[in-house]
C-alpha cells in the first residue's frame, strides 16, 4: 500500500484571490514505512509572495527568482501522485491550490477523482475533540521532534506529519524488518527486544500440578452436565 504525505507552501492564503503555489513536498510511504523516496519542488509563481506568509516559510521572492514555473514539474508531480491515497494536513487548503495549478498547466484532473485523500486535521479533531490539531500541538502530543522547524517548510513539515500520523493511526512507525535497522552499530543481528530497547530475560513456564489438574477435570465435568461440549467424551 502507497501513500504519500504531502505539504505545499504558498504566496498567501487565498487560491480565490490568485495566490499560487511555491513549495511542495511529498514523502512515500509503503505498508507504513517510509521508503526513503520523495517529492521535493521550489518554483516560481510568477507574483510576489506577501509579507505575512514569508514569515511563515521564509522563502523570499529573491530566492524565487529562478525556479522553474509550475507547469514545468506539474507532470512530474502528477505521476507521482495519481492514484495513490494523500495525507495531508488540512486537505481542502492544499488540495484547493494543487487542483488550481494543475488546471492552469493542462495536466490531469481534481485530485479527488483519481486520490483517496485524508485530512490528517479532521482526524485530529475526532480523535481529541475540543483540542488544538495543528501540526505542532500534533507533533507534542504525540512526541514527534520539531525542536528545527523555524519555519514552515513543504518537506519538513511532510516529513513530521508523517510520524505523526503514523502515531495517530497505531504507531509502529520505528519498528521495521529492514536488515539495515535489524543490526547494531557493529553489525549484529538485534533481536526484537534489543529493538525496542526491552532487557531480555529467561521466561519462565508454569505447568498446573497433579492437584490443579484434577480439580480443571472436575470443573470441565460440571460444565458439561450443563451443555454439549465438544471435549466431553475425552474426560476421564
Amino acid at each position: 500500500m502507497r501513500q504519500l504525505v504531502l505539504d505545499t507552501e504558498t504566496t498567501g492564503l487565498s487560491v480565490d484571490l490568485g495566490h499560487r503555489i511555491i513549495e511542495v513536498g511529498v514523502i512515500e510511504l509503503v505498508n507504513r514505512r517510509p521508503t526513503g523516496n520523495h517529492f521535493h519542488r521550489y518554483v516560481n509563481p510568477g507574483r510576489e509572495v506577501e509579507a505575512g506568509a514569508v514569515n511563515v516559510h521564509g522563502i523570499t521572492n529573491d530566492f524565487l527568482a529562478d525556479k522553474p514555473s509550475f507547469s514545468l514539474v506539474a507532470k512530474d508531480l502528477w505521476d507521482w501522485l495519481a492514484g495513490d491515497e494523500l495525507i495531508i494536513h488540512n486537505a481542502p487548503f492544499d488540495v484547493g491550490f494543487l487542483d488550481m495549478e494543475f488546471r492552469l498547466s493542462g495536466v490531469g484532473r481534481p485530485l479527488a477523482q483519481i486520490c483517496a485523500i485524508t485530512d490528517t486535521v479532521q482526524m485530529a479533531r475526532k480523535l481529541h475533540p475540543g483540542q488544538k490539531a495543528s501540526l505542532d500541538a500534533l507533533c507534542r502530543r504525540y512526541e514527534v521532534d520539531n525542536s528545527n522547524r523555524e519555519y514552515h517548510g513543504a518537506l519538513l513539515d511532510a516529513r513530521l506529519l508523517a510520524d505523526v500520523y503514523l502515531a495517530m493511526t497505531g504507531g509502529q512507525s520505528m519498528l521495521t524488518l529492514d536488515a539495515a535497522q535489524a543490526r547494531s552499530a557493529d553489525g549484529v543481528r538485534m533481536s526484537w527486544a534489543q529493538r525496542l530497547g526491552v532487557k531480555e530475560q529467561v521466561q519462565l513456564v508454569l505447568f498446573a500440578d497433579q492437584d490443579e489438574r484434577a480439580a480443571h477435570v472436575e470443573r470441565l465435568k460440571y460444565i458439561a452436565k450443563k451443555s454439549k461440549l465438544v471435549w466431553a467424551e475425552e474426560l476421564p
